[in-house]
């Protein structure tokens, strides 16, 4: 799971002018809501520039969904984004996380894939993976560069856009912001240079499916399944839905320790990474509040002037950097009077709900893997392990969510980050993290009802190919839906704070007119998923947002 901002939201209370003066103690140049990875990035740049900062947060721990949490007694995982590989490495300079300690340790491979006739796949870049391809599908193995260096040249146009302002295409902007105007023909010119095979192909990964688009290049179910998995992550939607190929692209432009397209797992979990940021933000002077509850954005004279927490207190600022989901913003945070009427629509059409379940595992001992036994460690025990033998799978267990409300086998994508990191379990012991697709984020309060068989769902999928799965297992911690929203402000359970649809990526994000991170009330800025790039811990987002309200204030 790849998404993951802070909450620093409060309950629906509504309100556009402050009720009492300001305190000039609790006063600041900007307010960033949510200690999320990229409200503490926003917080750093921020600071860094000179500017006055107070982050709120929610929850006790800071982190938002990027947090390494203790979930039974003696076994500490990652509890909702869970694997690195997006987290941009000028943000980790520019923190100096890596001199504050932080260490990201790359997968042996990419992916494991058990298979149902007792086979099973290795893919990745090592002469292994090539070699377990070249025995399942011959044909395949040779086509399978070819197809990397399309998807990589299209990845690396990615790359260059990742850490700027996308172009605004709608509203006043569009003909008085040079920069606008410039990030344009910038992006013009570079699709030219893709030709037209590269434009193309750049078409086909914003509009067609991903299934399609694997079908039409490999036959082999287990490459395509290796393959399209990324296409379905966080997408509640069957790898045949039109608009999948760009979710496959979205999970390729990372890198780990300079490799590109590697996945790793941050020593200490997720969590160790927003400590360092957040160790960070306050050696350069930030101020972080936890257990802060904010009820509402303050505007006075139509511009924001502050937030209004639960507990009575007000925090006035220059600027608001929200690190939440827009829906949540606009809908409980901020008065509707004080927004346009067709903003306000079209944040209620803004689509959230990635299906996602999470669970985490304490484990007496390794699975044991019918197609390749053992419980001692093994490579495939380090990689990331896919029960999903092909596209049809995927597209099944979608429409079982659809009727059923979760799918009958789900897809399950299992890490044992323990088997590198011996901080996280005791002595002989382990931690399994699963993310799991499909389940229907619109059940809503449902899930409180339906949770449990959902997780047997899960069990029985990985115990099919693990037979000692649920013998090992001492004890779990399952995130529904629901409790993702709950627990961490990922609304409809959306771990990337709105879904990757092409109506809502780039400068259409999170809605058309309010690309460039400003919101549309002066002072209000969004710096968290739910603007360019997207979801993913990438902190590409905190940056940029940090970029604009610098010039802003200047």
């Amino acid at each position: 799971m790849n998404g993951q901002d802070g909450d620093g939201r409060g309950g629906d209370g509504h309100g556009g002018k402050m009720a009492a003066p300001v305190r000039a103690q609790d006063t600041a140049d900007v307010i960033v809501l949510g200690a999320g990875h990229n409200g503490l990035v926003c917080a750093n740049y921020l600071a860094a520039a000179g500017l006055k900062v107070c982050v709120l947060e929610r929850r006790a721990i800071l982190g938002g969904a990027a947090v390494t949490e203790e979930f039974h007694p003696g076994f500490r995982n990652s509890s909702a984004s869970y694997t690195v590989s997006l987290l941009q490495p000028q943000v980790i300079r520019d923190l100096r996380l890596a001199e504050r300690g932080l260490r990201i340790v790359e997968r042996p491979y990419a992916n494991f894939l058990p298979l149902d006739d007792g086979r099973f796949l290795r893919y990745g870049a090592d002469p292994e993976s090539a070699a377990s391809l070249a025995q399942l599908a011959p044909r395949d193995a040779q086509r399978l560069p070819r197809h990397q260096a399309r998807l990589e040249r299209l990845a690396q146009m990615l790359r260059d856009w990742v850490l700027r302002a996308p172009p605004q295409l709608g509203g006043p902007w569009i003909v008085s912001d040079w920069r606008s105007a410039l990030a344009a023909g910038r992006l013009l010119l570079e699709a030219g240079g893709l030709g037209l095979p590269g434009q193309r192909d750049l078409l086909d990964l914003f509009t067609r499916s991903a299934g399609h688009w694997l079908d039409d290049e490999f036959g082999c179910d287990a490459l395509k399944a290796a393959l399209g998995w990324d296409s379905i992550v966080g997408n509640f939607a069957s790898p045949y839905a039109a608009g999948s190929a760009y979710v496959l692209l979205h999970h390729w432009f990372g890198e780990v320790n300079g490799r590109r397209g590697a996945w790793g797992h941050a020593i200490g979990g997720m969590g160790r990474i927003t400590e360092l940021m957040a160790a960070e933000a306050q050696a350069r002077g930030v101020r972080i509040e936890r257990e802060c509850e904010v009820n509402r954005v303050l505007v006075e004279r139509g511009r924001v002037c502050g937030v209004a927490l639960a507990d009575g207190r007000q925090f006035g600022a220059r600027a608001v950097a929200a690190g939440v989901n827009p829906k949540l913003l606009y809908q409980r945070l901020v008065d509707p009077a004080q927004l346009p009427d067709d903003f306000r629509a079209a944040i209620g059409a803004y689509r959230c709900g990635s299906g996602s379940f999470r669970v985490n595992v304490a484990l007496a001992e390794l699975p044991d893997f019918a197609c390749r036994p053992g419980t001692e460690r093994q490579d495939h025990h380090a990689s990331g392990i896919l029960f999903g033998p092909s596209l049809g799978a995927m597209d099944r267990a979608w429409h079982d969510a659809v009727r059923d409300g979760h799918a009958r086998r789900p897809i399950v994508e299992m890490l044992i980050p323990s088997t590198v990191d011996d901080t996280l379990a005791p002595a002989g012991r382990h931690v399994a993290s699963l993310f799991c697709q499909h389940f229907d984020p619109q059940l809503g309060q449902a899930w409180d009802g339906q949770k449990a068989r959902a997780v047997d769902a899960i069990f029985d999928t990985v115990e099919a190919y693990c037979p000692n799965f649920r013998r090992a297992m001492l004890g779990f911690k399952a995130w529904s839906p629901l409790d993702l929203e709950r627990d961490y402000g990922l609304v409809g359970g959306d771990i990337f704070h709105g879904q990757l649809s092409l109506n809502q990526l780039f400068s259409f994000r999170p809605v058309l007119g309010h690309a460039r991170y400003r919101g549309p009330i002066p002072g209000l800025y969004h710096c968290a998923s739910g603007a360019h790039p997207g979801g993913g811990v990438t902190g590409a987002p905190g940056h940029n947002a940090a970029r604009e309200i610098v010039r802003d204030l200047a």
